[in-house]
This record gives C-alpha cells, structure tokens and sequence, in this order.
C-alpha cells in the first residue's frame, strides 16, 4: 500500500511528505501539533477522496458518521504517536480508541489471478478505517521503544514520521524541504562566520 501525501502549508507551497506509515499519513490530514497542516477533512466526501487514493475499489459514499469515526481514529494516532516521539505516557483512552477501530472488520488480503472472489467486492469506509487502526497498532507495538518514531529535526516544524532507514539517523520530514532549510541555513552560518 502506497504511503506519502501532498501537504499544502500555510506558506501555499505544496510538497510531498512520506511518513513511512499509513496510519501516520493519515495522521496528517488534520492541523495536529503543527499549524503548517491545513485540516482536509471538512465533510464526508472529503474522507471518502483521500481513502480513494489508497483503497481500490472503495464504496461510492461516506457519510457524517464515517468522518466523525475518522476524525476520532486519526485524534487518537496522532496523540499516540506524539506520545512516543516526545518520550511521554500513551493515555489509555487513545489506545482504546484504536483498539476499538482495529477489532472491526478490515479489508482482507487478496491474491489476483483466482476465479472466484470471496467477500464484498467494495470496501466499506469502516473496513478501510480498520486497516488504519491496525497499521497504527502494529507500527506503535514494534516501534514504540526504538526511536524511529520522532519528530522533524527542524525548529519550525513539529510532523511525525516512521524512520525506516537502515541505519535510523533520518532526521527531517522531507529531505527537500525541512532538510533543505537545515543545510542551507548551516551553509550561511559557515559562510559568515568565515
């Protein structure tokens, strides 16, 4: 499943982020800990859009329910996530948030080539949202010791990611953006000191 999205900050200038993790992607449909993340949830149609990109064959409609359970799904990854990035206590209540989502049916695991097709042949919106809860879980249960989920290394920006690199020194957001900046800003501090 394709991770990364298009975030579109305060300044207008898109660029494209890879948290490493869905559950993180979708962590950042919303303004949380950081106001350069514009909220992209506004109405069921808008979750329907950005499951859309992710899921195939997903059904034609969300409704008002399914994005009041998106919006309390994605409160509760981010408020994990930060908690293990920041070094501090996961409250029971988001745990039992994602539980909750997870215990639901997901969407299953398909092989291409058969003949006959077993289940539904359209995703439910809450299949999909369950998929999230248990990529969140499963992300959070291996890694929530290691230090590979953290924060971007630049002062002026607060995003969470999943550090897949080997050898786990990834240290912004994006390379092209926040560690742009970084290498610029150190190239001028040696510029002027010399």
């Amino acid at each position: 499943m394709q991770t990364g999205q298009f975030l579109v900050p305060s300044d207008g200038n898109r660029w494209f982020f890879d948290s490493g993790s869905l559950a993180l992607d979708f962590g950042w449909t919303g303004p949380f800990a950081s106001d350069e993340v514009a909220e992209r949830m506004h109405a069921p149609e808008h979750l329907r859009a950005w499951l859309a990109e992710r899921f195939e064959q997903l059904e034609p409609a969300a409704d008002p329910r399914n994005l009041q359970d998106a919006l309390l799904l994605r409160e509760a990854i981010v408020r994990i996530a930060s908690a293990i990035a920041d070094g501090g206590a996961i409250a029971a209540e988001d745990v039992d948030t994602v539980n909750l989502y997870a215990a639901t049916p997901d969407v299953p695991p398909a092989l291409d080539g058969g003949r006959r097709q077993a289940g539904r042949s359209v995703i439910r919106t809450g299949q999909a949202l369950s998929t999230i809860a248990r990529d969140a879980i499963a992300l959070f249960a291996e890694h929530a010791e290691d230090g590979r989920i953290h924060r971007c290394s630049a002062e002026d920006c607060a995003l969470l990611f999943y550090d897949d690199s080997r050898s786990a020194n990834r240290r912004w957001c994006s390379m092209q953006r926040c560690g742009n900046r970084a290498k610029v800003r150190a190239h001028r501090a040696r510029a002027k000191a010399s």
